[in-house]
């Protein structure tokens, strides 16, 4: 469910996370305050969500109180500085202040809690038309950030439900889902459901399954004009005036050919443009060169459905003139770009087209500069400073790259993965003057930080449009704040791959049905070779796979309906997680559909590990029958 706070993450309130400057001393202070909220995420919810809270002296918290009196006192004290809490119902939708309570003493947020509430405008495809298996289908509306799940037919005419970490979102409002090749053949309405338990019809489609011949759908872009650079920001100009070619004037910026331009007028095209207005934003008027007809009879602003953040510091703005009053005078009159505070830089059509041919997208990581271990950990220091090359006159970073490669991590994503448990992240500049997004990261202040759940996270960095911009050449680039070592430093794309793709499943156990089910029974034993002198393991697993079950992910396939499941020692002295997993009380026990579920396993950090070679692990609880253990490769 964290993925849905990836796209609006970004809008938090940064005032009570500290100045730039704040010093180690500062820092050490700041423990000795007493109650209250320095921020929340997210800041829009619903009913059913799950929240985190940061601030000071939480270990005395009693009860929380959301906007309209709603008190939660079931919730989750991580030390004194973070509570985890799921949003209840009954929030006021006019929003509100969050308060933190304890004995004797209350604290009040300064951000303002705002209640979500998902409303679906349209979709990229209307009642009667045709869909094929592994093509996209785009929703538009607003706060689709809570769209949890979309439900199909798979081949059998069952219900297929499609998760939503799945989606692909470069916003809140629009949503992008592929379908699968495999799905039922026929026309019916599917449905889209959001975390909070409400229902949407999608349109009543014919669904058709994908070719067996393999393949994959590839969006192909086709220019129409591009911005050469010699035409600049509009500010309520008449520059940007495009004709066709019949109907040219030596007015327009550019002729269209007479079969591009019937394209134009019958089927979408795009604008992209780039954000001259900062904070400002823009407006986007789709007029004609006599400013007689405005196309939708109105303007267009950041936030609206047709306009996608391509997050490299452009935006796409899709248009559509089917239907609108534009079409009666467009010929004659031209059409015209105008508004304020953006550029044009190109007109284009995008078509996904099916390509045949086997193949799969794959993760490609191109690795800058990995951690020898010999700089140690961050603690307000300023070791871990990047430079250009043949601009570190003092010798004082710990590395420098080629022009390259440090415009491109000026201009693109890069990632900073570290080695922490709870850490503060700043990113600046080696002069401590200039702090990238204005402030430090830490679990739970911004969706760009990920727990990977190894003793690790992954910082996302994008420096394009920051101020930072303006000094990194010769005030380098430092990675600085407590807490936490940092490992590696690369970039990451996905590119298409011929052949097949994905994770495969290795078995180190599978049972061949001889044991029967747990209920609560100690016949599901598993030990390291060696260790198991009264042989009363089921299994026992050799060094190399025994090291891995204790270091990696691993996966346990059961078979139930309402299982327990307690991971534990065959002496039932430590249980992993220090609880049992039963359906809906944890995200990694998975319901397959198919009457069998998945739980997902990792020792890493457990107490469980400093007894597990001696006590063996055990799959202990009620109500299943383990079937299978494996490692994903």
């Amino acid at each position: 469910m964290k993925k849905i706070f990836k796209y609006f993450g970004v809008f938090l309130s940064v005032a009570l996370l500290g100045a730039a400057a704040c010093t180690p001393s500062e820092i050490e202070e700041s423990a000795d305050l007493g109650l209250g909220i320095k921020t929340f995420f997210p800041t829009k919810v619903v009913a059913g969500q799950p929240m985190t809270i940061n601030g000071s002296g939480f270990s005395d918290v009693r009860e929380i109180v959301f906007p309209d009196g709603v008190t939660v006192t079931n919730f989750e004290l991580v030390g004194g500085e973070m509570i985890r809490v799921t949003a209840p119902s009954g929030i006021s939708a006019a929003g509100g202040k969050l308060i933190v309570r304890s004995a004797d003493d209350e604290a009040e947020s300064l951000q303002e809690l705002s209640l979500g509430k998902t409303v679906i405008s349209g979709y990229s495809k209307q009642d009667g038309e045709s869909i094929t298996g592994g093509e996209q289908l785009t929703i538009y509306g607003q706060d689709l950030e809570f769209i949890s799940s979309v439900e199909l037919l798979d081949p059998d005419g069952n219900p297929l439900i499609l998760q939503d970490e799945d989606f692909y979102r470069k916003g809140t409002s629009s949503v992008i889902i592929t379908l699968p090749r495999k799905v039922f053949e026929g026309t019916f309405i599917g449905k889209v459901y959001t975390f909070d338990g409400r229902e949407f019809p999608l349109p009543e489609l014919a669904y058709e399954p994908a070719s067996d011949g393999g393949g994959h759908w590839e969006t192909i872009k086709t220019s129409i004009w591009k911005n050469d650079g010699s035409h600049g920001k509009v500010s309520w100009s008449s520059d940007y005036r495009f004709a066709s070619e019949t109907n040219k004037t030596g007015e327009e910026i550019y002729a269209i050919p007479d079969d591009i331009w019937a394209k134009m007028k019958s089927g979408t095209f795009y604008m992209l443009f780039k954000n001259e207005g900062g904070d400002q934003g823009v407006d986007i008027r789709i007029t004609t060169g006599w400013w007689s007809t405005t196309w939708t009879g109105g303007d267009f602003f950041l936030g609206n459905e047709r306009i996608v953040d391509n997050e490299d510091g452009t935006y796409s703005l899709a248009i559509d003139f089917a239907g609108d009053p534009i079409l009666d005078v467009i010929d004659v009159q031209h059409l015209l770009l105008t508004g304020d505070r953006y550029t044009p830089l190109e007109l284009y059509f995008a078509e996904d087209v099916w390509v045949e041919g086997g193949g799969h997208m794959e993760i490609v990581k191109t690795s800058l500069w990995k951690g020898d271990g010999s700089a140690g950990a961050v603690s307000w220091s300023g070791s871990y400073r990047f430079g250009l090359d043949g601009h570190d006159g003092n010798n004082e970073c710990i590395a420098t790259f080629p022009q390259e490669i440090w415009d491109k991590l000026k201009s693109e994503t890069f990632y900073l993965l570290l080695s922490a448990t709870d850490p503060q992240i700043r990113v600046t500049t080696g002069w401590w003057s200039t702090t990238w997004a204005g402030k430090d990261f830490q679990p739970g202040n911004d969706e760009r930080l990920v727990d990977n759940g190894d003793g690790t996270w992954t910082l996302e960095v994008n420096l394009s449009g920051d101020p930072i911009l303006d000094v990194l050449d010769d005030q380098h680039l430092l990675f600085t704040g407590d807490r936490y070592t940092p490992l590696e430093i690369f970039f990451q794309e996905e590119v298409w791959v011929e052949g097949e793709g994905g994770p495969k499943e290795v078995p180190f156990w599978e049972g061949d049905g001889s044991v029967g089910g747990v209920s609560w029974n100690g016949t599901y034993r598993f030990g390291l070779e060696g260790h198991d002198g009264n042989n009363e393991c089921i299994t026992t697993l050799p060094q190399d796979v025994w090291d891995k079950v204790k270091s990696a992910t691993f996966y346990l396939l059961l078979q139930a309906t309402d299982p327990q499941i307690r991971v534990t020692t065959g002496w039932w002295s430590t249980t992993w997680a220090g609880k049992d997993f039963q359906p809906g009380n944890d995200e990694r026990l998975v319901d397959n559909g198919d009457g069998t579920w998945t739980l997902e396993v990792n020792l890493s950090g457990d107490p469980i590990l400093d007894v597990l070679d001696d006590q063996h692990l055990l799959f202990t609880g009620d109500r299943y029958t383990p079937l299978k253990l494996y490692f994903l490769e």
